[in-house]
């Protein structure tokens, strides 16, 4: 993150949080005579086109007024989104967002598992549902860990069943 990231990153941290969102990033780069801003929030039960709205508002406003229009002066480009499916899970919130999600995790001595997400009993550890039974994996044993895209999830699949009976 630049300083002007690190700045603006600090300054919208109150402001999120009031609205129930998580701050995931801020980049800044500057384009021209204008700045481009991206702001990537997220939060429990994910984020609609309406909060992504009053986070915009919450982000311009505070970037109008001192200290951030200081640090950004003259006009910028405010992107605010959220996280893709291929944003890695790095955080305890990212593993408790990704229940039920099928991920892909590479440990720090190279294995590979993959697996259902389907308990995180603490902010160090994640249970998996795997081929060979249930996994705990230590967090801290991570070194990358995606959630797998999947068109047709099997629970998915039962629930229109069970819907259609």
């Amino acid at each position: 993150m630049s300083a002007s990231a690190d700045i603006v990153s600090a300054g919208l941290l109150a402001p999120l949080a009031d609205l129930g969102v998580d701050l995931e990033s801020v980049e800044v780069q500057k384009a021209g005579r204008r700045h481009v801003v991206r702001v990537v929030v997220d939060r429990d039960g994910g984020v609609d086109l309406d909060l992504i709205a009053d986070v915009s508002r919450r982000v311009s406003d505070a970037l109008d007024v001192p200290p951030l229009s200081d640090e950004l002066p003259g006009p910028f480009v405010l992107e605010v989104t959220s996280p893709g499916v291929d944003r890695p899970l790095t955080e305890p919130r990212h593993w408790r967002r990704a229940l039920s999600r099928l991920v892909h995790v590479t440990r720090k001595d190279d294995s590979e598992i993959e697996g259902r997400v389907v308990a995180v009993p603490s902010d160090d550890a994640v249970v998996l549902a795997t081929s060979d039974g249930d996994v705990t994996l230590v967090l801290s044993d991570v070194r990358r860990a995606l959630v797998q895209v999947e068109f047709n999830r099997v629970d998915e699949i039962e629930s229109d069943d069970e819907a259609g009976e």
